[in-house]
């Protein structure tokens, strides 16, 4: 089957301010048409450079940025056609909405009955159809940032690159506006590349999500994919909840506790017997044993039991491990008390192991 031809390339990239700490280092990259790909990663890991190199705001120290194919690693940022979306917005007070939005249009050139007619489909697009006369002033930080996101569409760019965008709003409106981010690249069917460091949000709404760590890319995949099956220990701690258990590697697929306890799972790296090893299992994964579970089976004390609405948490403690958290059926609610024993089942096809 041909490959179709990426939109983006990044071919050996690399970032240095200081010419010796690289805060991009050998990054090769291919986004594709259409794709929604969040760059995750805490601050410092280069997720955010890769997107301002993109843009064009910073030049690769080394490497080559390509687009359709071709190079555009010294192209000014206003010849890239990129609609782009900031934390802060970026919306020029003094203009209203509908000035704000025309602007890259009047940059263009655009004649003013073209103008008005786009004007007005990228305010229905962020259902602000109303507000074109307002000022920024006038509106709440959730309408500011549809009014970045409309100013970003007007022009029809190939690429929409935004960093942190939601990141100034209340969790409820976050929520939200992801649903809507997401609705609406379906619809338009654009290339959108999201910078964050919030790992809920990249896997609600992104269709892969790169794991950025010191400059370097540790895996890139779909959400579920990555969740499920993280390459090393950093992405197994960063996406998402995880239950970590520390001991010796018992060989293919096995780790040995400290009290002789041999745990089946299934190791993402190679890891040689009796090397220091770690499984890692999400804490929805663990269930309360029954008396048919006979394997991967832990004895431990529950410490507390905390009510999530949806779920409950328990909090448990192994002798020579750190704590355990697990997720249960609220149904659990009343037949667990603090400080009793509980056995905790782990399936060994949802235990990863790590050197």
């Amino acid at each position: 089957m041909h490959k179709p031809q990426p939109l983006v390339t990044f071919a050996g990239v690399q970032k240095t301010y200081d010419g010796a700490s690289l805060v991009v280092r050998d990054l090769n990259l291919d986004i594709q048409k259409g794709e929604f790909l969040s760059l995750l990663g805490p601050s410092g890991s280069g997720k955010t450079t890769t997107l301002m190199m993109l843009a064009g705001f910073e030049t690769p120290t080394a490497g080559e940025i390509l687009l359709d194919g071709k190079a555009i690693t010294r192209t000014p940022p206003h010849k890239r056609n990129f609609g782009m979306v900031f934390q802060n917005y970026a919306l020029f007070p003094h203009m209203t909405v509908a000035d704000n939005i025309a602007y890259p249009l009047r940059v263009r050139k655009l004649a003013s009955a073209e103008r008005e007619a786009k004007v007005k489909r990228a305010l229905d697009m962020v259902q602000m159809g109303p507000m074109g006369g307002r000022y920024p002033s006038q509106l709440s930080g959730g309408q500011q940032q549809r009014v970045a996101l409309a100013r970003a569409l007007v022009f029809d760019p190939q690429l929409v690159l935004m960093d942190e965008p939601l990141g100034a709003l209340d969790k409820q409106l976050r929520e939200h506006m992801q649903i809507e981010l997401k609705a609406l690249h379906r619809q338009l069917g654009i290339t959108f590349v999201y910078v964050t460091h919030d790992q809920a949000e990249a896997l609600t709404m992104s269709d892969r999500v790169a794991v950025f760590n010191e400059g370097v890319i540790q895996q890139i995949d779909p959400v579920d994919r990555l969740y499920e099956e993280p390459v090393n220990r950093f992405v197994a701690g960063f996406v998402g909840d995880n239950t970590v258990l520390e001991g010796r590697s018992g060989g293919a697929d096995t780790l040995l506790l400290e009290g002789g306890l041999r745990l089946r799972g299934r190791s993402m790296q190679p890891c040689p017997a009796e090397q220091r090893a770690q499984a890692s299992i999400r804490p929805e994964r663990i269930a309360v044993a029954t008396e048919a579970h006979t394997h991967n089976v832990l004895d431990a004390t529950l410490r507390d039991v905390i009510y999530f609405g949806d779920h409950l948490r328990l909090r448990c403690t192994v002798q020579g491990q750190p704590e355990i958290s697990v997720k249960v059926p609220l149904d659990h609610a009343g037949s667990l008390g603090t400080g009793s024993r509980v056995r905790l089942y782990l399936p060994p096809e949802h235990l990863r192991l790590y050197p």
